[in-house]
């Protein structure tokens, strides 16, 4: 079993930052959420005297068996962590002063979905989840492929209309748009901070493009292609490059040869030199 300092570290910020959001935000304007979280939040705005944090470890209990099977030893430890967590910060800020309800029921559908989504994707980064449908998320993102932040938009969904039956269809449409928000955040994290565009050029300058592209830094690869009507072989360059340099080497391109076949492609995550490894293939943020 590897466990790591840091990564525990981070799935109990990001449950103290879930913690804070739901009963900052969530709470205080009505509004429901997804999941096993969701259930917790309809019992707690049911019977207040319940402790939020209490009902949503319970609520997980028969999910841990499940975890336990699936995630392997590691993985539901971190589940484990940060399942207690945000228990614990459930409770904790629930007994703390909190904003009153806001008067723009948009903003505070926003601030919740942030917040929510911030919290949930530090703690999927890291390895870890809080329990609930989070293990059902990460089951189908192994086995399937899926992004967690849609998975659990779908499980939303289904408690959401479940909590209609006491939520006004107003509240119901701004927990809607918190939930949108929190799974667009989610795979915000999810994808990583280095981000980037990924350009395939096709031209008859390949080499002089490539060489250009060289001195200013970034590494090229040089494919093979041929033109299916024409016959021609060329070479096809592609580069991997930030957001912000996306404009200048569409223009060093253009300069080289006007007619070249260029393609930007969104690149949700790049590992490797030039992004997260220095020249010496030492990380960039250690």
């Amino acid at each position: 079993m590897n466990l790591r300092l840091k990564s525990i570290a981070a799935i109990i910020i990001g449950s103290a930052i879930m913690g804070f959001g739901i009963n900052s935000f969530n709470i205080p304007n009505n509004l429901a959420e997804g999941g096993i979280t969701g259930v917790s939040i309809i019992i707690k705005l049911l019977l207040p005297l319940l402790d939020q944090g209490i009902v949503y470890f319970v609520l997980n209990v028969p999910l841990f068996f499940l975890g336990w099977k699936i995630l392997g030893r590691t993985s539901f430890v971190y589940t484990l962590i940060g399942t207690i967590a945000l228990s614990l910060f459930l409770s904790l800020f629930a007994s703390l002063p909190h904003p009153p309800a806001l008067e723009d029921r948009l903003l505070a559908s926003l601030y919740a979905g942030v917040t929510v989504g911030a919290g949930l994707g530090i703690i999927f980064r890291y390895g870890g989840t809080t329990g609930g449908t989070d293990i059902i998320a990460r089951m189908v993102q192994k086995y399937f492929g899926i992004s967690m932040g849609r998975t659990l938009f779908i499980f939303d969904m289904a408690v959401i209309a479940i909590s209609l039956v006491y939520l006004s269809l107003e509240s119901a449409m701004y927990t809607l748009v918190a939930v949108f928000i929190s799974a667009r955040v989610i795979d915000f994290f999810q994808d990583g901070s280095y981000a980037g565009r990924a350009l395939t050029i096709i031209s008859d300058k390949a080499d002089e493009i490539a060489k250009q592209i060289l001195e200013l830094g970034r590494g090229v690869t040089l494919l093979t292609g041929k033109g299916a009507y024409s016959g021609e072989h060329k070479n096809v360059v592609y580069v991997v490059v930030s957001r912000n340099e996306v404009v200048r080497f569409k223009n060093i391109v253009q300069n080289l040869d006007p007619h070249a076949f260029v393609i930007v492609n969104d690149v949700h995550e790049v590992l490797g030199e030039g992004f997260t490894l220095d020249e010496n293939k030492q990380p960039l943020n250690e």
